[in-house]
Formats: structure tokens, sequence, C-alpha cells
């Protein structure tokens, strides 16, 4: 597991935000036929081994492909879930609409700060597809965090969002993103140490093991947690899973900041054209770059 050097907790930009998550599958024609046909992911490019998916304007996933990598383990640091956050409830609503017909298994709850659907893919990668309400309908506590809740999706309330008049339903739309990536980790205080002392992501809420962090206010860009990982072993190389994913800055100065806490904590930065690469304690790759 990596150390690192503790020093003064200081909130990351404000403005920072989540960009494309790359994952590691098995099998294209498999993948496609749940990202594509069923979720309703634009191809947006594609090479014999790699898959670019999105909306029409903007770039959601990756898709790495490798043959015979086994189905992602539930018990590894890294991945929990990828969270693609669509727009409206109108959206959710056709995402529901779209499992239910087809029986694919899915979990869905109440957050209060969001409704959401949990899945996997055909290779066991956790993905989470939701919707926000609105920032006037969250509630923050005296103690600065803010209330979530897990509580059983009104799946009726959700679908009478499809009314006659409502459009077509045409594929992932515009304005779709990663809203937030939630990591499986092998400790919470070094995940809080890492994630909020050295990063400096807000600390928004604590729950039974787990740990919430956010930029700017926002409920959560990342969740941290140990229900199944705690002192548990990394993804292995031979499996499915996250691959990495980016954490974006709104500027070069917001990066900077970023590149001087990670040199007074000594944790070993990889220096790249665009931005830099970074490895949490698990080995959980994160890719820093500048908003384009």
């Amino acid at each position: 597991m990596a150390t690192f050097r503790t020093i003064t907790p200081q909130s990351i930009d404000a403005a920072t935000t989540l960009g494309v998550t790359t994952l590691r599958v098995a099998d294209a024609g498999r993948s496609l036929a749940f990202y594509r046909d069923l979720l309703g992911f634009h191809v947006l490019e594609q090479t014999a081994s790699t898959i670019v998916l999105g909306s029409p304007d903007h770039v959601v996933l990756r898709l790495e492909v490798e043959a015979g990598l086994k189905r992602h383990p539930s018990n590894v640091t890294g991945l929990y879930h990828a969270a693609i956050l669509l727009p409206t409830r109108l959206d959710l609503a056709y995402m529901v609409q779209r499992l239910i017909a087809v029986r694919y298994r899915f979990g869905a709850s109440d957050h209060a700060v969001s409704e959401a659907l949990y899945l996997d893919d055909p290779d066991g990668n956790g993905l989470e597809i939701y919707r926000d309400r609105s920032r006037s309908e969250w509630r923050w506590g005296a103690n600065g965090e803010v209330h979530m809740v897990t509580e059983s999706l009104d799946l009726y309330g959700v679908l009478a969002e499809i009314t006659p008049n409502a459009p077509a339903w045409a594929g992932i739309p515009a304005g779709t993103t990663i809203g937030h990536m939630h990591l499986q980790v092998g400790n919470l205080r070094q995940a809080e140490e890492f994630y909020h002392g050295v990063l400096g992501f807000d600390i928004v809420a604590h729950y039974p093991g787990a740990l919430f962090v956010s930029a700017g206010g926002y409920h959560h860009h990342l969740g941290l947690n140990v229900w199944q990982s705690q002192n548990g072993p990394q993804q292995p190389n031979d499996a499915a899973g996250l691959a990495h994913f980016e954490i974006v800055m709104a500027n070069q100065a917001a990066l900077d900041s970023v590149r001087q806490r990670l040199a007074a904590a000594d944790v070993t930065v990889q220096e790249q054209a665009n931005g830099l690469v970074v490895l949490d304690p698990w080995q959980t790759e994160l890719r820093f770059i500048v908003a384009a």
C-alpha cells in the first residue's frame, strides 16, 4: 500500500468535475449489445481494442477490450460503480422502461439528492444511472454534511414522466456525464487522508463503512467504501474493472495546485502532455486533466 506525507488540508478547486471513465471488458460484441443496444449509448469511435461511448456531444465512457478477461471480482479495491448522470427525470424514466422491457436485473434507490438505478454490465462492472434533484432541494446539516438516504425509489412516479406528449427516446441524451465515481478502498482512514487530506476533496457525508467527498458543494464526486474490500486485494490484471478515470480541473492554475500538493505529500506523479497521472493507495489510476 502506498504511503504519503500528511499535509494541511486545502479544498480542491470548486469547479472540479469528472471526465471520461475507462473500463476493461472482455468482449466487444457483448458490450455493444449492452451499452449501445440496451442503454442507448452512441458509439463515437471504435477500433479492435477500444470502444468510445457517449452522447451526441460528449464522450462519457471508453471500453478497453481484452479477450479472456475474467468477470470483475466484488471484493477487490478499485471500481464499485461508475455513475452516469442523466439530465432529466424523463431520461431516467426511459432507462427504467428499457430495463424492465428486457427484464434486465437492476436495483433502484432514492437518495434524497438524487434518484438512481444500479446494475452491472456483462463483465460485472458496476454502474449507477441517475438524475439529480435540484440543488435547492438538497438539505445540509449543521455539521456541513449533505443529507443523503437510501430508500425505495418510486418507480411508478418515475415512469409517469413518460406522457403521451413526451419526446420520443433517442438514446443517451446530450448533457449526459460521469456524475461521480464510487470506489472500493482497503481502509477508510487512509482513503480520507488521501482524497481529502492530499487531493483536497471536501468531506460531505459519512455513512456506515463509507465516506463521500466532493468539490464545490456537489453532493459527492467520489464515494469511498469498505463494504466488501476492507484490507482487500487490488484489482487483478486478468479481470475486468476500472482502468482509470479523469478528474477535470477548470484551468492550469487549479491543476498546478493539485500538483504542488501531491509533491508536498511525496506522492509519485507521472506527467503527461495534458495533465498528470496518480495512483491512489490501492493503485487505482486517476488522471488529472485541464478542461478543454
